[in-house]
């Protein structure tokens, strides 16, 4: 059978780039390899926030009495925990099997590989239920995604046991009481939150000289402190030389500073970036041109092969969910002839921890950095009358402006419930709003929005409550 368009992967990116190919007209299949869904809604970003919701709600338990609340001694089910959240990715992979017959999108279970074709490349695909099917299409777009990285040279390899992935780290058979993190990104940093809250002692290693490094300097620094409050203890700066099983552990052989030292833990999680899934699908016969192991495509996804897309993790970072999505969808837009949406939105980053951290645009530092001459303004929850209340004043909403024209370019927030509120930042800098504007709009009050409105405000010296 011949399609217009045939999707390799069905993540957030796949299955939303072959729904709007499908609202444009054209005829659509999507050859997923395990789950529809992909790993985001699988084993990444859902049942993560499952998890992570489960660990914020213990975590208020117990701390009842600040709230004027009593009740026993709390306790959890791990189990159950654990159980939730696979339940939460169970019901979204049937809501995308359901997404895919409403808009008559053929699904093809099976593992895909590419060779030449006619108007795009020809794919088939070995089918789960075995034997193959040959797949002809007028377009083909990648969505293959990527995978945890691992380090062999260090013996830093998943075995399931021990030593751990973050797909490991979803389904694990009990809690560890020592675990290490390897890596201070998005993923390790939430992993660490979570088995913190239920009661690890946790250890986040990280190369660089500050925890989430792609932050704000002044973000980052505020995360440390508050992670560590928690309890969780950090090495930064610091080189793993080696990680090695120990009896029913691991241990973990850090450098740093000049001095060496071994960390035992029942626990460790690889937490190290992530790999394009691109290898063994005929990239190279077909002379698809890569960029460090990620797929080189222009603009609108076009590959430099004919009639074939690339977009999401594969195509390079930043490695988000909503990025695939917004470039699926705008290349399904493009083969179909269609305007296209906004080709270049500000992105918006999340680590879904406690505290939670969101940002969008430049950093303090990389404006400097590109000479940008800039005004900046911050405003902290402490004085924020809706967080005080809630319980949750700690961090702050950080706003930086180019000075020259007020626009503003970039945002930076720490505290709860911020990754929320940076749609409002993203939004104000797609419509490219300036200082005025922000300072010119009402926000509801009482809300943890308004530190937005004050840190503008900030950035002028005319901020009101505080």
């Amino acid at each position: 059978m011949t399609y217009d368009l045939v999707v390799i992967g069905s993540g957030p990116g796949g299955y939303e780039g072959a729904i709007r190919a499908s609202q444009n007209g054209l005829k659509v299949a999507i050859v997923e390899r395990e789950l529809l869904g992909g790993i985001c809604l699988n084993w990444g970003c859902i049942p993560t926030k499952a998890l992570l919701k489960s660990a914020e709600v213990f975590d208020k338990i117990n701390h009842l009495g600040d709230y004027g609340l009593t009740g026993e001694k709390p306790g959890f089910d791990f189990d159950k925990v654990v159980a939730r959240s696979r339940a939460v990715a169970k019901q979204l992979n049937g809501g995308v099997g359901y997404l895919m017959k409403k808009n008559k999108i053929d699904v093809i279970e099976g593992f895909a590989t590419l060779s030449p074709g006619k108007d795009a490349p020809k794919v088939t695909v070995k089918l789960n239920k075995g034997g193959e099917q040959v797949v002809e299409a007028k377009n083909v777009m990648l969505a293959v995604g990527a995978r945890a990285r691992e380090i062999p040279a260090i013996g830093a390899v998943a075995d399931g046991e021990a030593i751990w992935t973050y797909r490991n780290a979803l389904t694990p058979k009990k809690i560890p009481k020592s675990l290490v993190v390897i890596g201070s990104g998005a993923i390790g940093i939430e992993f660490a939150s979570f088995y913190r809250s239920l009661g690890a002692d946790v250890t986040v290693i990280e190369a660089l000289d500050r925890i989430l490094p792609v932050e704000d300097k002044e973000v980052s620094a505020e995360a440390h402190k508050a992670f560590e409050k928690r309890g969780i203890k950090f090495r930064v700066g610091a080189k793993v030389t080696k990680v090695e099983k120990a009896g029913a552990g691991v241990k973990v052989s850090v450098e740093a500073g000049g001095k060496s030292e071994v960390l035992e833990a029942e626990g460790c999680i690889v937490a190290v970036g992530i790999v394009a899934n691109t290898d063994g699908i005929g990239l190279d016969k077909l002379g698809v041109e890569m960029d460090r192991g990620h797929v080189k495509n222009d603009a609108h996804g076009k590959t430099n092969v004919k009639g074939l897309y690339a977009i999401g993790d594969c195509a390079g970072p930043p490695w988000l969910a909503h990025k695939a999505s917004h470039e699926a969808v705008h290349a399904a837009d493009y083969m179909a002839g269609k305007k296209g949406s906004n080709l270049n939105p500000p992105i918006p980053g999340c680590t879904y921890a406690t505290p939670e951290v969101a940002s969008v645009g430049i950093t303090e530092q990389g404006a400097k950095e590109k000479g940008i001459d800039v005004k900046i303004g911050r405003f902290p929850f402490k004085a924020n009358g809706k967080a005080i209340a809630a319980g949750e004043p700690g961090g702050f909403v950080k706003v930086i402006f180019d000075k020259t024209t007020g626009a503003l370019i970039g945002a930076h927030m720490i505290g709860a419930n911020v990754t929320e509120m940076i749609q409002g930042f993203c939004l104000a800098m797609t419509m490219e709003a300036t200082e005025e504007d922000l300072q010119g709009t009402i926000f509801p009050h009482p809300t943890m929005s308004e530190a937005i409105l004050e840190a503008s405000l900030d950035a002028d010296g005319k901020m009101i409550n505080l």
